[in-house]
């Protein structure tokens, strides 16, 4: 992670001195203490996994979903200095990962609309074929969903968010979360029965 860390200010301390601009030590409990790079380090360790976790929820693929959160703990550390509220940092670092990871989307969409499939652990053949066509049906489910829906969903049952840090990290209301996740659910369910019912 720090070799793709921009390069130190002048406002800037080295990793690890325990300072912070505004002078004095830095307080690992309160944000408002840090400097860019202990904030990129304390939250890097604290939240490094999750937003992996999320980002692949999104592009399907681990190596991917590591660029994508790399780059936001970059631009992360790039804006530190002129973030308004620095306690809102990690809903700053999902926004920017499913920002990014909307990126990749757009840009796979061009050439390949199909996600990879993770690999399923069944225990034996049989079950590992019915997984894998059950896993594929919800998949093609969910790509026929509105975007909006579709991300909802994704953050709220693959990612596990809860429904104010789903609204945080796509920049709108709870209400609005609530009334994508219902329709989302609504139109996964008919289309699953349409799939199913598919000779």
């Amino acid at each position: 992670m720090a070799d793709r860390q921009v390069g130190r200010g002048p406002g800037d301390v080295r990793p690890g001195s325990g300072e912070h601009p505004g002078g004095g030590a830095a307080d690992p409990e309160d944000p408002r203490t840090w400097d860019a790079d202990t904030a990129v380090t304390v939250l890097y360790t604290a939240h490094w996994r999750r937003l992996v976790a999320l980002a692949a929820e999104f592009t399907g693929e681990t190596s991917t979903a590591e660029e994508v959160v790399q780059e936001a703990f970059v631009a992360l550390h790039r804006r530190w200095r002129r973030l308004d509220d620095r306690a809102a940092a990690v809903a700053y670092l999902r926004q920017a990962v499913v920002n990014g990871a909307r990126d990749v989307l757009r840009h796979r969409a061009v050439a390949d609309r199909k996600r990879p499939l993770p690999d399923p652990a069944p225990e034996g053949p049989e079950e590992r074929a019915v997984r894998s066509a059950e896993h594929r049906l919800v998949l093609a489910a969910l790509d026929a969903l509105p975007v909006r829906q579709r991300e909802v969903l994704v953050l709220r049952y693959s990612a596990d968010l809860s429904e104010q840090d789903i609204a945080e990290a796509l920049g709108i209301s709870r209400g609005a979360v609530k009334t994508h996740a219902h329709r989302g659910l609504a139109a996964l369910r008919a289309g699953l029965r349409a799939q199913e019912e598919t000779p």
